[in-house]
């Protein structure tokens, strides 16, 4: 069964403003503060809809429009298997805090350090469930989402 390119937009905006719904309602509403590859995560999504809303306006361009939402969205899954990396310390994040590590502390310091907002380090989960979390959940998400999105443009004429 072939869908259609409206509808196939259409779909994707509205999983895509689902899923940045779900991440804000984490965080909003149950107090999960998202750590920097956390809110990196949201960005593919947003890049995500607006191709998909300009797939929808513009039905000349939708194929390539939503191929290349296809490709975004597995790129984001790419971001999230890093993601689970450096929450299972398997790499250390090059955009995250690490946690911090003990060892004497200055006064001076100390007081530096109080007046800086707290970042959330990204090797320490904000949500597990039985050991998976956000970002093992985004993992096949992200990839499989994006491999629907260019399995269904296949064989579509621009």
């Amino acid at each position: 069964m072939k869908i259609s390119t409206p509808l196939l937009s259409a779909g994707l905006l509205a999983v895509c403003v689902a899923a940045l719904a779900t991440a804000l309602v984490a965080e909003h509403g149950f107090g999960l503060r998202p750590c920097n590859l956390c809110l990196i995560q949201r960005v593919p999504f947003v890049l995500a809809a607006l191709l998909a809303a300009a797939a929808w306006l513009r039905p000349g361009a939708a194929v390539w429009l939503l191929r290349l939402a296809g490709v975004v969205l597995l790129i984001n899954g790419g971001i999230a298997v890093y993601h689970v990396g450096v929450e299972q310390h398997w790499w250390v994040s090059a955009v995250c805090p690490a946690t911090a590590g003990g060892g004497p502390v200055s006064v001076a310091n100390l007081l530096e350090e109080m007046n800086r907002p707290v970042e959330v380090s990204c090797d320490t989960p904000a949500w597990s469930f039985m050991g998976i979390t956000m970002a093992a959940l985004n993992v096949p998400f992200s990839a499989l989402l994006g491999l629907f999105v260019l399995i269904s443009t296949r064989g579509s004429r621009p």
